[in-house]
């Protein structure tokens, strides 16, 4: 008898199931969201807009320009569509040593201490090899992109999925994904679009997670852009001085391939009073 209670909860249970399934399918409209399964509410930036990358400090966008990425810390620049930017796999260089005090198992730990991106030698490698580490973080940094949506960004991007690269395998690809989709979730759930940023050879699997758009660096330098481009349906480039330079630069936005969105930057991303500022776009 009890097995066949079990049988009949397991029936109802699939048929419940089935039913959610097909009114969710039938009231979402994925191509209004920009992938399935986001909420109603996320909508993407314009490819025919401009886009400044202002990482570097906020500034009053160049004239055109109407897509604007910021750090989380900073206000959003009001020109349309604002993008906010997480460190979600990295400490952020001047709150390293807070973060690795306060949450010293959340970081890769080495016996010389917290381990270093030997890029950026003042940020630390989140410990994401385990569910409950991921757990911890995906709180964490979840109260940061709520903050976005709070602030009045619009989507918010993602940044160092590859930390596994630099590991010493202490992280696996897997581990860094599982965390990436927890990333994604809180977005939606938040009324954020989520970009993937680099990382190319992931590009299919955040797609299927969820994640809407792309912020790349030097994937023209690289020959990387087509991998972006293939799964979605906006990208947005961001060159540097000191890789393809200004003829390179010139060179590729005659490219039919390109990015529809392509901008040239200055490497460290100063604000238009520094000296070695550069914004240049394709249009």
């Amino acid at each position: 008898m009890a097995r066949h209670l079990r049988l009949l909860r397991a029936v109802a249970l699939l048929a419940i199931g089935l039913l959610s399934t097909a009114c969710s399918s039938s009231s979402d409209d994925p191509a209004a969201a920009g992938q399935a399964g986001a909420p109603q509410t996320v909508r993407l930036p314009d490819a025919s807009g401009g886009f400044d990358y202002q990482l570097g400090g906020p500034y009053p966008p160049p004239s055109g320009v109407t897509i604007v990425e910021r750090d989380r810390t900073a206000d959003p620049s009001g020109a349309g569509y604002d993008i906010c930017y997480v460190n979600g796999f990295q400490t952020q260089p001047d709150e390293s040593g807070a973060f690795a005090a306060a949450h010293p198992e959340l970081v890769v730990q080495t016996g010389a201490g917290p381990l270093v991106d030997e890029g950026w030698p003042d940020e630390y490698l989140f410990d994401t090899s385990t569910a409950d580490k991921r757990g911890a973080l995906a709180e964490l940094v979840g109260e940061w992109i709520d903050g976005c949506a709070t602030d009045g960004f619009a989507a918010v991007e993602i940044d160092n999925l590859d930390s596994y690269t630099r590991s010493g395998e202490a992280l696996t690809a897997d581990d860094n994904l599982a965390l990436a989709a927890i990333y994604a979730e809180r977005a939606h759930a938040a009324g954020l679009a989520i970009a993937q940023k680099n990382t190319a050879d992931q590009v299919s699997a955040l797609r299927a997670l969820g994640y809407d758009f792309a912020v790349t660096e030097s994937c023209f330098e690289f020959e990387e852009c087509e991998a972006y481009t293939a799964e979605y349906p906006v990208v947005l480039d961001i060159e540097y001085t000191d890789e393809l330079g200004e003829d390179g630069f010139a060179q590729a936005c005659s490219d039919p391939d390109r990015p529809a969105v392509m901008i040239l930057r200055d490497h460290s991303l100063v604000t238009p009073d520094d000296a070695e500022y550069v914004y240049r776009s394709c249009e």
